[in-house]
């Protein structure tokens, strides 16, 4: 793996939307233990027990409560910050909640993103970006079938659907003002990086199936679970941060070889039903029980997606470091730890990953 990045991002000015995430402080964590300068533009966190709420006071890092679709206050922060590399992960990223909020998740995903990359229009300096969408932009055919970057995009519900609004955004700025055959000129470099679904400690939100898991293990009741057969590409949230970490070092160095999108997820052969990562939960948690609760009456969620990362194999030199067997045990986990240790455990769990 091309995988030495740790060093790269030592003094580098780091800017990040959606920091008080579940994702975004995974991130600003490992970008601390690098040694970066961050500085993160967010709404204030949703989870009073989430893990920014966990970190934010253990390391020194910028923090801007902001709305991405504020356009002059994140025009604002991020030309006042002058980074060398942003990575966007703002989003309403629930594919259930965007049934009751859907132009308000087209708003977000879509025209927030394009107010990060007009802000980045106006730095006069080099930087690259990494725009985090998602396994979702792809027009699912609902068959046995590994995405690539090159298929069609799409969405059935409104969440996907922007996402994949979010990459035609994304191609549009990265054609129109960030052409790579003019890189000598406005020295931005951009990308986009579709994950697979995300699984990790810290996480509460809401129409989650981790989180539904933890909070129904820590009450002894049985897990409610909605699509028990839906198959989906799972990964440690370590895993698609590593990519990103990656990614942006190489694009920083090598904008010709390295600008365009990647998917990060598992291994071809590595994808399975939610039924079995929740019997696997059970089995690390070590009780516990779970019911059927599928529903032909709720909305819409794919039941079948996969992706294929031939080219970040290829190209980028990643691949996953754990199958969804220690991706669910390492999740699992971090759960059982007590408040005292559990920042303590997030930093091992990092550098165990680096290891």
């Amino acid at each position: 793996m091309k995988e030495h990045f740790s060093n790269y991002y030592k003094g580098k000015k780091v800017f990040v939307t959606g920091h008080t995430g579940f994702k975004g402080a995974w991130f600003i964590t490992w970008l601390n233990q690098s040694g970066a300068d961050v500085k993160g533009f967010a709404l204030a966190p949703e989870d009073e027990n989430g893990l920014f709420n966990i970190i934010k006071d253990k390391f020194s890092f910028k923090h801007v409560i902001g709305d991405i679709r504020d356009k002059a206050s994140l025009e604002k922060e991020i030309l006042n910050f002058q980074p060398d590399l942003i990575f966007h992960l703002a989003a309403q990223a629930l594919v259930r909640k965007s049934y009751q909020i859907p132009s308000e998740t087209f708003e977000v995903n879509a025209v927030g993103t394009a107010n990060v990359l007009e802000a980045v229009n106006k730095l006069e300096k080099k930087c690259t970006v990494v725009v985090i969408t998602t396994d979702k932009v792809y027009e699912n055919i609902e068959a046995d079938y590994l995405y690539n970057e090159e298929d069609r995009l799409g969405g059935y519900d409104p969440y996907s659907a922007s996402k994949a609004a979010t990459e035609i955004v994304v191609n549009s700025f990265r054609n129109s003002f960030f052409n790579i055959k003019e890189y000598s000129k406005h020295q931005k470099a951009i990308i986009s990086a579709r994950a697979g679904n995300v699984i990790g400690g810290g996480d509460w939100s809401k129409d989650r199936i981790i989180p539904d898991i933890v909070r129904a293990l820590q009450t002894s009741e049985k897990i409610f679970v909605r699509n028990p057969h839906a198959v989906r590409p799972w990964q440690h949230v370590l895993e698609p941060l590593g990519g990103y970490l990656l990614v942006g070092m190489l694009a920083d160095n090598d904008a010709v070889a390295y600008s365009g999108a990647y998917n990060f997820g598992p291994l071809a052969n590595d994808h399975v039903p939610v039924k079995e990562l929740v019997e696997t939960a059970i089995k690390c948690w070590g009780s516990g029980d779970w019911i059927d609760g599928y529903d032909a009456t709720q909305p819409h969620e794919a039941g079948l997606l996969k992706l294929s990362i031939e080219k970040a194999i290829k190209v980028l030199g990643w691949q996953p470091k754990l199958n969804s067997k220690q991706a669910i045990e390492w999740t699992i986990d971090w759960y059982k730890q007590s408040p005292q240790v559990v920042y303590d455990f997030t930093l091992q769990q990092i550098n165990n990953y680096q290891q």
